[in-house]
């Protein structure tokens, strides 16, 4: 049975998409003993490995002689810390909040993406994907709950998380274009750790192995990570951006899914129908890029 490139591509999103969110599993189940400055830690080590093995995989890498040092180092390593404090709210959020709704609320990062692309790129952004942020950012006021009495300021974690990652992917976009995306992504994360290396002591320090097989949980929870992103990297080389991210949305019924199997949780009024919204506020987003990319097509094909 023949696959073409767009299909596996979208296989290989999916199964990232289930990599992560078992990854969020295995971080909520251990942290009840660690703080997610510990976990971020472990997980940024083991996720260096992936990285380093698709950095030595890179042809481009090796044809320009295996430089390390990039022209904007400076703006990797904010990278870096940005990625830092992303991975450590959203961990946080995910110990404190029912796992579907970390999660869900995490994915207003597409939403920031769009609002961070005005001043940090100098994009024009059309009333068209203002109106879908601001659908977004309904969804995400309606699971947060502000003025009701089950609001929490916990919820803010996760927002903190989306806001961000959203950083860490719009100055992606601002480093030089021959660098390697692999070595975008060591630098980032190799800051993301030491930044975790620091964060440790300050919030009480390495804590001694509750049992041996945590030594396992950490093991899975790198590589699930590190596969995850290595995953996600191969599957946007293979096909175009705007035909991928549809499917990134059905990691929220998948989260919702997984919560309710390993924690018995269904937060069914937290999420609905904000959810709904963030997916629609996403989409809508998702739609207009293509239209934009159809038209700019359909513009150099009659020139």
């Amino acid at each position: 049975m023949n696959i073409n490139r767009t299909t596996l591509a979208i296989c290989y999103s999916l199964l990232s998409i289930v990599l992560f969110d078992a990854m969020g599993l295995i971080i909520k189940h251990l942290s009840v003993a660690y703080t997610a400055a510990e976990l971020s830690a472990y997980r940024n080590i083991f996720g260096l490995i992936p990285t380093l093995l698709f950095l030595w995989g890179s042809a481009e890498w090796h044809r320009k002689g295996r430089i390390l040092r990039v022209r904007q180092w400076r703006l990797a390593m904010t990278r870096g810390v940005f990625l830092t404090a992303a991975q450590l709210s959203f961990y946080m959020s995910l110990g404190l909040l029912s796992f579907a709704t970390a999660s869900t609320i995490a994915y207003a990062n597409a939403l920031f993406l769009v609002a961070l692309a005005v001043p940090l790129l100098g994009e024009k952004v059309g009333a068209v994907r203002w109106f879908a942020v601001l659908i977004g950012f309904g969804g995400v006021v309606m699971i947060v709950g502000p003025g009701r009495d089950t609001f929490s300021t916990l919820a803010l974690l996760p927002l903190i998380a989306a806001f961000c990652y959203a950083l860490v992917g719009v100055t992606a976009r601002m480093m030089d274009e021959d660098v390697p995306t692999p070595l975008i992504n060591l630098y980032s994360s190799g800051i993301a750790a030491v930044g975790a290396f620091i964060l440790v002591p300050i919030m009480g320090g390495f804590t001694p192995l509750r049992e041996t097989t945590d030594i396992l949980w950490i093991a899975a929870m790198g590589a699930f990570g590190g596969c995850a992103v290595l995953l996600l990297v191969t599957a946007y080389r293979m096909a175009d951006q705007s035909d991928l991210a549809p499917f990134s949305y059905f990691g929220i019924p998948i989260a919702f899914f997984l919560g309710w199997v390993f924690f018995g949780e269904a937060p069914w009024n937290e999420l609905f129908p904000g959810a709904l919204l963030i997916i629609m506020g996403g989409m809508l987003i998702i739609w207009r890029e293509r239209r934009l990319r159809q038209s700019q097509t359909t513009t150099s094909s009659a020139t």
